[in-house]
């Protein structure tokens, strides 16, 4: 297989993880309706940066001795478990916001720091159990021991951007006048689903640790 046919395979394997709804997902949909663009955003190049994170400890061995060392793993999982439950409690027991008048004045009820949001984003993926088993699936199934380092870098740095981009457009979408207007309207109530979403992943996620 060339680099350029593997380049295009995990791209499209890539694609179809990043697309699929988790964590990420979850913290950054709800940073784009509560706190706004600039947040969502923030999130969305930490959850970017957190993937740099699973390429480097892919490439230098430690994810393998992660997954390959049972308390080393578990305890992993553990620390991630408690950090979406966490997350989630915090969404579970946010204010209700003002929401005619912030839909009225189409400006964001609460304010979060970019750094707070983009720490979030990296944490959330860097701690992401589900994360790290599909990029070492990558890196032992699909990417060649062949494949020289330089090439490895190369994939990693494209999937670090392409999942930041990922999520700067749903940032954007999620923040246009309209859907987060309507969205909004759900009040603290759409706080509540994404609260509760997140606590339903650190619960799969103890449980299959079981």
């Amino acid at each position: 297989m060339s680099f350029w046919s593997e380049f295009a395979l995990i791209a499209v394997v890539h694609l179809m993880a990043v697309a699929s709804p988790g964590p990420d997902f979850a913290i950054v949909l709800r940073y784009a309706v509560r706190f706004g663009k600039q947040a969502a955003l923030a999130a969305s190049f930490g959850i970017g940066l957190g993937i740099l994170l699973h390429v480097t400890y892919s490439l230098v061995g430690i994810g393998l001795l992660i997954q390959t060392t049972p308390w080393l793993y578990m305890t992993f999982s553990v620390l991630a478990a408690f950090y979406l439950a966490y997350l989630g409690i915090q969404a579970i027991l946010a204010r209700a916001p003002a929401v005619e008048q912030a839909v009225a004045k189409e400006q964001v009820t609460e304010q979060l720091s970019t750094r707070k949001a983009l720490l979030t984003g990296f944490i959330t993926n860097g701690l992401n159990p589900k994360a790290t088993l599909f990029f070492l699936s990558l890196f032992a199934v699909v990417i060649s021991p062949d494949t020289p380092l330089s090439m490895k870098l190369f994939y990693g740095g494209y999937m670090a951007m392409a999942t930041a981009l990922w999520f700067c457009l749903l940032s954007f979408l999620l923040t246009q006048v309209k859907v987060r207007g309507f969205l909004l309207l759900k009040g603290y109530w759409f706080d509540r689903v994404m609260g509760t979403l997140l606590l339903a992943l650190a619960l799969h996620l103890i449980w299959s640790l079981i």
